[in-house]
């Protein structure tokens, strides 16, 4: 991890991106490390309409921080009309049925967006969005989010499911 972050610190980023992204990794596993069981992977695709708009794939984990509080963070890659596109999420997720006593349930959420583009400056934005939880289908949930980002957003969340909790 040390040697990632020094590597990272030396290449074409700046000394604030690279401090960022250390201290946003070293946050992460800190909080996933005695937490292993309950981590939930998540795989994800984004459209977002911003300048540039863009298209994402990404993956995920998040961990419990309670009954109704999910935190975790997505990293997404894809294409904008300026080539190669990524984006880094730092969230929280405010569930109003944890427990899934209902069929279809609402959550909201927020945290931090990172994007990153080829041939432009990394931009930093505030996120915020809104979600529903479809039914678990073979240990699948899938969920559909819409928010506000660096720009609207729409996407498709598969997530492990389990029977008790979402």
């Amino acid at each position: 991890f040390a040697s990632f972050c020094s590597s990272l610190a030396s290449g074409n980023h700046t000394s604030g991106d690279s401090v960022l992204v250390c201290l946003s990794l070293a946050l992460v596993l800190s909080l996933t490390a005695g937490n292993a069981n309950a981590q939930t992977p998540e795989f994800r695709i984004d459209g977002i309409a911003a300048n540039p708009a863009a298209v994402h794939a990404g993956a995920g984990l998040t961990i419990p921080m309670g009954n109704y509080v999910r935190s975790g963070f997505d990293a997404g890659i894809g294409q904008s009309r300026h080539g190669i596109s990524g984006r880094l999420d730092f969230v929280n997720r405010f569930h109003l049925d944890p427990f899934r006593q209902h069929e279809w349930a609402l959550y909201a959420g927020g945290g931090l967006t990172a994007r990153f583009d080829d041939n432009r400056s990394n931009r930093y934005y505030l996120l915020v969005f809104l979600g529903m939880d479809s039914p678990a289908k073979r240990g699948i949930a899938t969920s559909v989010e819409a928010g506000l980002g660096g720009g609207a957003r729409l996407g498709v969340i598969l997530r492990k499911a389990r029977a008790e909790r979402r």
